[in-house]
């Protein structure tokens, strides 16, 4: 646990979590995490930014008082999920005159996440300001990045954004400070596709609204604290562009390796055409990369074998995922093989709800690839090719 000065009294009290392997029991952890908490001491008054999850409550309390913090007047939520609000009953015990700052939407959450009497919490409007003397909170609501009950907390005098989920990354740090590095930039996007990427839009509209503050720092709820935002800044108005990339995606499982052979051909026909392709084994390979790479494809395949009449389970699997981060996927298709028949084509297709792509002739065969089989996919290696230059990826 830390307790660090940032800039001016204003203190990080977070913590690295390195051990932690899943998020919210879906997500895969490469590194851990951080549940990043923020002290402001003001003139007169002294405010906390987000908490604790609530497993480490005991030591984040413990904390604030090893580092000699007698008295907390306000606790902003910027968002009631239990990694960022977890350890507010905790916090309202050690300070009974605390009160708790946010928006109706998220006293809502907190009210039956947590059980915090409606008495305790204050809510806001948009741009409402608060004061603690020498230093001035403004509320910025911003629902959908991620949840409807999310803000942002700008301190005005020392130009400093705490976005919340927003921007971060699942990454620990020795330092404070992004280190701008290769190694950040894959876990923001990595975090970016999990958590931000259904929410697009409303990503796109923050950024210029973030444009127009140019704050100083950037401080999320998860990874390192931005010192010079342009770094995260350049890549989220790269991921959200709308326009994908010479990219297709192939997910794909295959039991007896008819379709994995039908998914090498059309790698390397798109490969020789300049199109970069990446396959992904949804069996064996992290469910994080494979969202990663739905930040930029243009084209989906998805390639499955038939089990019991269907695509087999985990193909299903993933087209539910690329469905629900609504990837900005313009294209998509099918190959496969089968044994006895079924309905491969017309189950994954019905999956694809939110993005709806547009759907290129599928191909599917009996067994293993045939003279008639290649052919199919030459066709549908040749449709992708004019598909991507007539939208200008080649």
């Amino acid at each position: 646990m830390l307790f660090k000065e940032i800039k001016n009294n204003v203190f990080y009290t977070g913590l690295n979590d390195a051990d932690r392997v899943i998020f919210d029991e879906l997500i895969p952890l490469e590194h851990g995490t951080t549940y990043n908490s923020y002290l402001i001491k003001g003139s007169k008054k002294v405010a906390i930014i987000d908490t604790m999850y609530p497993p480490f409550s005991d030591l984040y309390i413990k904390n604030f008082e090893t580092n000699g913090i007698e008295n907390v007047d306000y606790i902003i939520a910027n968002h009631g999920e239990q990694d960022h609000s977890g350890s507010i009953p905790m916090l309202l015990e050690k300070f009974p005159n605390a009160i708790v700052i946010t928006n109706e939407k998220c006293k809502g959450n907190l009210k039956e996440m947590l059980l915090i009497p409606d008495e305790k919490i204050q809510t806001i409007q948009n741009d409402e300001e608060l004061s603690l003397g020498d230093k001035t909170l403004k509320f910025i609501l911003a629902p959908g990045v991620h949840w409807p009950d999310t803000m942002f907390t700008y301190l005005k005098e020392d130009n400093m954004l705490f976005t919340c989920d927003f921007l971060g990354a699942h990454l620990p740090f020795e330092d404070l400070y992004s280190k701008n590095d290769d190694l950040l930039y894959s876990m923001a996007k990595r975090y970016y596709a999990e958590i931000m990427m259904p929410f697009r839009l409303m990503c796109k509209k923050y950024l210029t609204m973030i444009d127009e503050i140019k704050p100083d720092y950037i401080l999320p709820s998860h990874g390192p604290i931005y010192k010079e935002p342009k770094f995260i800044l350049d890549a989220y108005k790269d991921w959200t562009n709308d326009k994908p990339k010479n990219l297709v995606l192939i997910p794909y499982v295959s039991m007896y390796g008819s379709t994995e052979e039908m998914v090498q051909y059309v790698k390397n026909g798109l490969e020789k055409a300049g199109i970069s392709v990446y396959t992904h084994d949804i069996v064996r390979d992290d469910l994080g990369d494979l969202a990663v790479e739905l930040v930029d494809a243009a084209t989906i395949i998805v390639g499955a074998s038939m089990v019991l009449a269907g695509p087999h389970p985990m193909a299903i699997n993933a087209c539910i995922l690329a469905n629900a981060l609504k990837p900005k996927a313009k294209f998509a298709s099918v190959i496969g093989s089968y044994g006895w028949g079924g309905k491969l084509v017309e189950t994954i297709a019905s999956l694809f709800t939110s993005i709806k792509p547009e759907f290129i002739t599928p191909v599917v065969i009996k067994g293993k690839l045939k003279k008639e089989g290649y052919d199919e996919l030459d066709a549908l290696v040749n449709t992708i090719i004019e598909k991507h230059k007539a939208i200008n990826l080649m």
